[in-house]
């Protein structure tokens, strides 16, 4: 079996996270999304094809040649042309029916097994959001009509961005869609005026949209890690439900943890903090004196210095929030949040929500984040600046 992944994309909705990764090289947890990807290809597929663009050489860096069994190829995207080119410049290395995937989206292997039972097939899944997907209309188990991303579904079940399709879906020429692009959706649309197509239902597909359904996806791995505590923990701190805090990690004494939590290897926190449920800590961080987090991913190599408060953000790696950075995650009206994505104004559907700060940020003491702002990798704040709008 071979697999297909689509990993070329700027992840402009990412943004600023992907100002210095592709975004299937994001990390959860203790893997990027990639490799949870691939790490559900083993014994299935023998050969993956990624097909890279952005920021290629950092993919093929982490992931070489073979990932455990799996014989990976790389096929360079030029241009980030849409969906449907990424797979047509992927065609020469395709030898007869394959699976194809989104890089980007977080897939689960009975979810895979499910849709190869199938032949050909598409995972679906109802969701609250069909607009920002590929709608699909479907009648006893068969596909009848799919629109990508319509202003008005008549539908609410959707494309889960896994395909087990013929090599010969991608013989047609394509037109570029009103987004300008060549979508992979177009394909399917003229296959099923020619071919039956199976809606194959999944039950786990966890989409990455936006930034912020990365918190999605980390609440749905803390759940499912077992709990652990290789590192210190120092008399006077404690720790109330489930958390798994890896090797080398000091919790110092007089720190309150409320799981479930996540802390990397390595880090150091405390004392006297306050750590609140579904926050996930990378490797090699140092969470400071009275400092607060809850809802929150704070990546690798990460500083929050003393009397700061996090919430419902999420911080990249190699970032230094200086003493008493505080961040505001709710409107006084309580009206949902929204946020700047490009030059369009975006209701992220969250009554709570923070900050996204790209890699290598750093805030003076005392700067104040508005809910739902983002600061550009590699920017700085002044002491006691107010963050009212993006820092690009």
């Amino acid at each position: 079996m071979q697999v297909i992944i689509l990993a070329a994309g700027r992840g402009v909705r990412f943004w600023p996270l992907t100002s210095t990764k592709p975004k299937p090289l994001i990390k959860i947890l203790d893997k990027t999304i990639l490799e949870h990807n691939l790490d559900q290809m083993v014994g299935i597929a023998k050969e993956a094809i990624l097909v890279v663009g952005y920021k290629s050489e950092m993919i093929k860096q982490k992931i070489g040649l073979n990932y455990k069994g799996i014989k990976i190829k790389y096929v360079f995207q030029k241009k980030q042309l849409g969906t449907g080119d990424a797979a047509v410049s992927a065609k020469p290395l395709i030898k007869n029916n394959f699976l194809l995937l989104n890089g980007d989206d977080l897939y689960f292997k009975e979810d895979i097994k499910n849709v190869l039972k199938k032949f050909p097939s598409i995972g679906l899944k109802k969701v609250l959001n069909p607009q920002n997907f590929g709608v699909i209309l479907e009648k006893n188990g068969k596909i009848i009509d799919f629109c990508e991303k319509p202003k008005n579904p008549k539908s609410n079940s959707v494309s889960a961005g896994i395909y087990f399709l013929p090599k010969v879906i991608l013989k047609d020429k394509l037109k570029k869609s009103e987004r300008g692009e060549y979508e992979f959706t177009d394909f399917v649309k003229n296959f099923i005026k020619k071919e039956k197509l199976n809606a194959v239902t999944v039950k786990k597909w966890i989409p990455q949209s936006f930034s912020w359904d990365l918190f999605e996806a980390a609440n749905h791995f803390l759940k499912e890690k077992e709990q652990e505590r290789s590192g210190k923990i120092e008399k006077g701190a404690q720790i109330k439900g489930r958390a798994i805090i890896k090797k080398g990690a000091v919790i110092r004494s007089g720190s309150y943890i409320i799981g479930p939590v996540y802390i990397g290897k390595n880090c150091l926190i405390g004392p006297n903090c306050f750590i609140r449920e579904n926050v996930l800590i990378g490797d090699n961080c140092r969470i400071g004196q009275a400092v607060e987090i809850k809802n929150s991913i704070i990546q690798d190599n990460t500083n929050i210095a003393h009397l700061s408060y996090v919430g419902d953000s999420i911080i990249s790696e190699n970032s230094n929030l200086g003493a008493g950075t505080i961040i505001a995650n709710v409107r006084h009206d309580k009206k949902t949040i929204k946020t700047m994505i490009g030059k369009e104004l975006i209701d992220t559907g969250r009554k709570k929500f923070g900050t996204i700060m790209g890699d290598g940020v750093k805030t003076g003491i005392g700067t104040m984040i508005y809910p739902g702002r983002k600061i550009e990798a590699g920017r700085f704040t002044l002491p006691g600046q107010k963050i009212k709008k993006d820092i690009l």
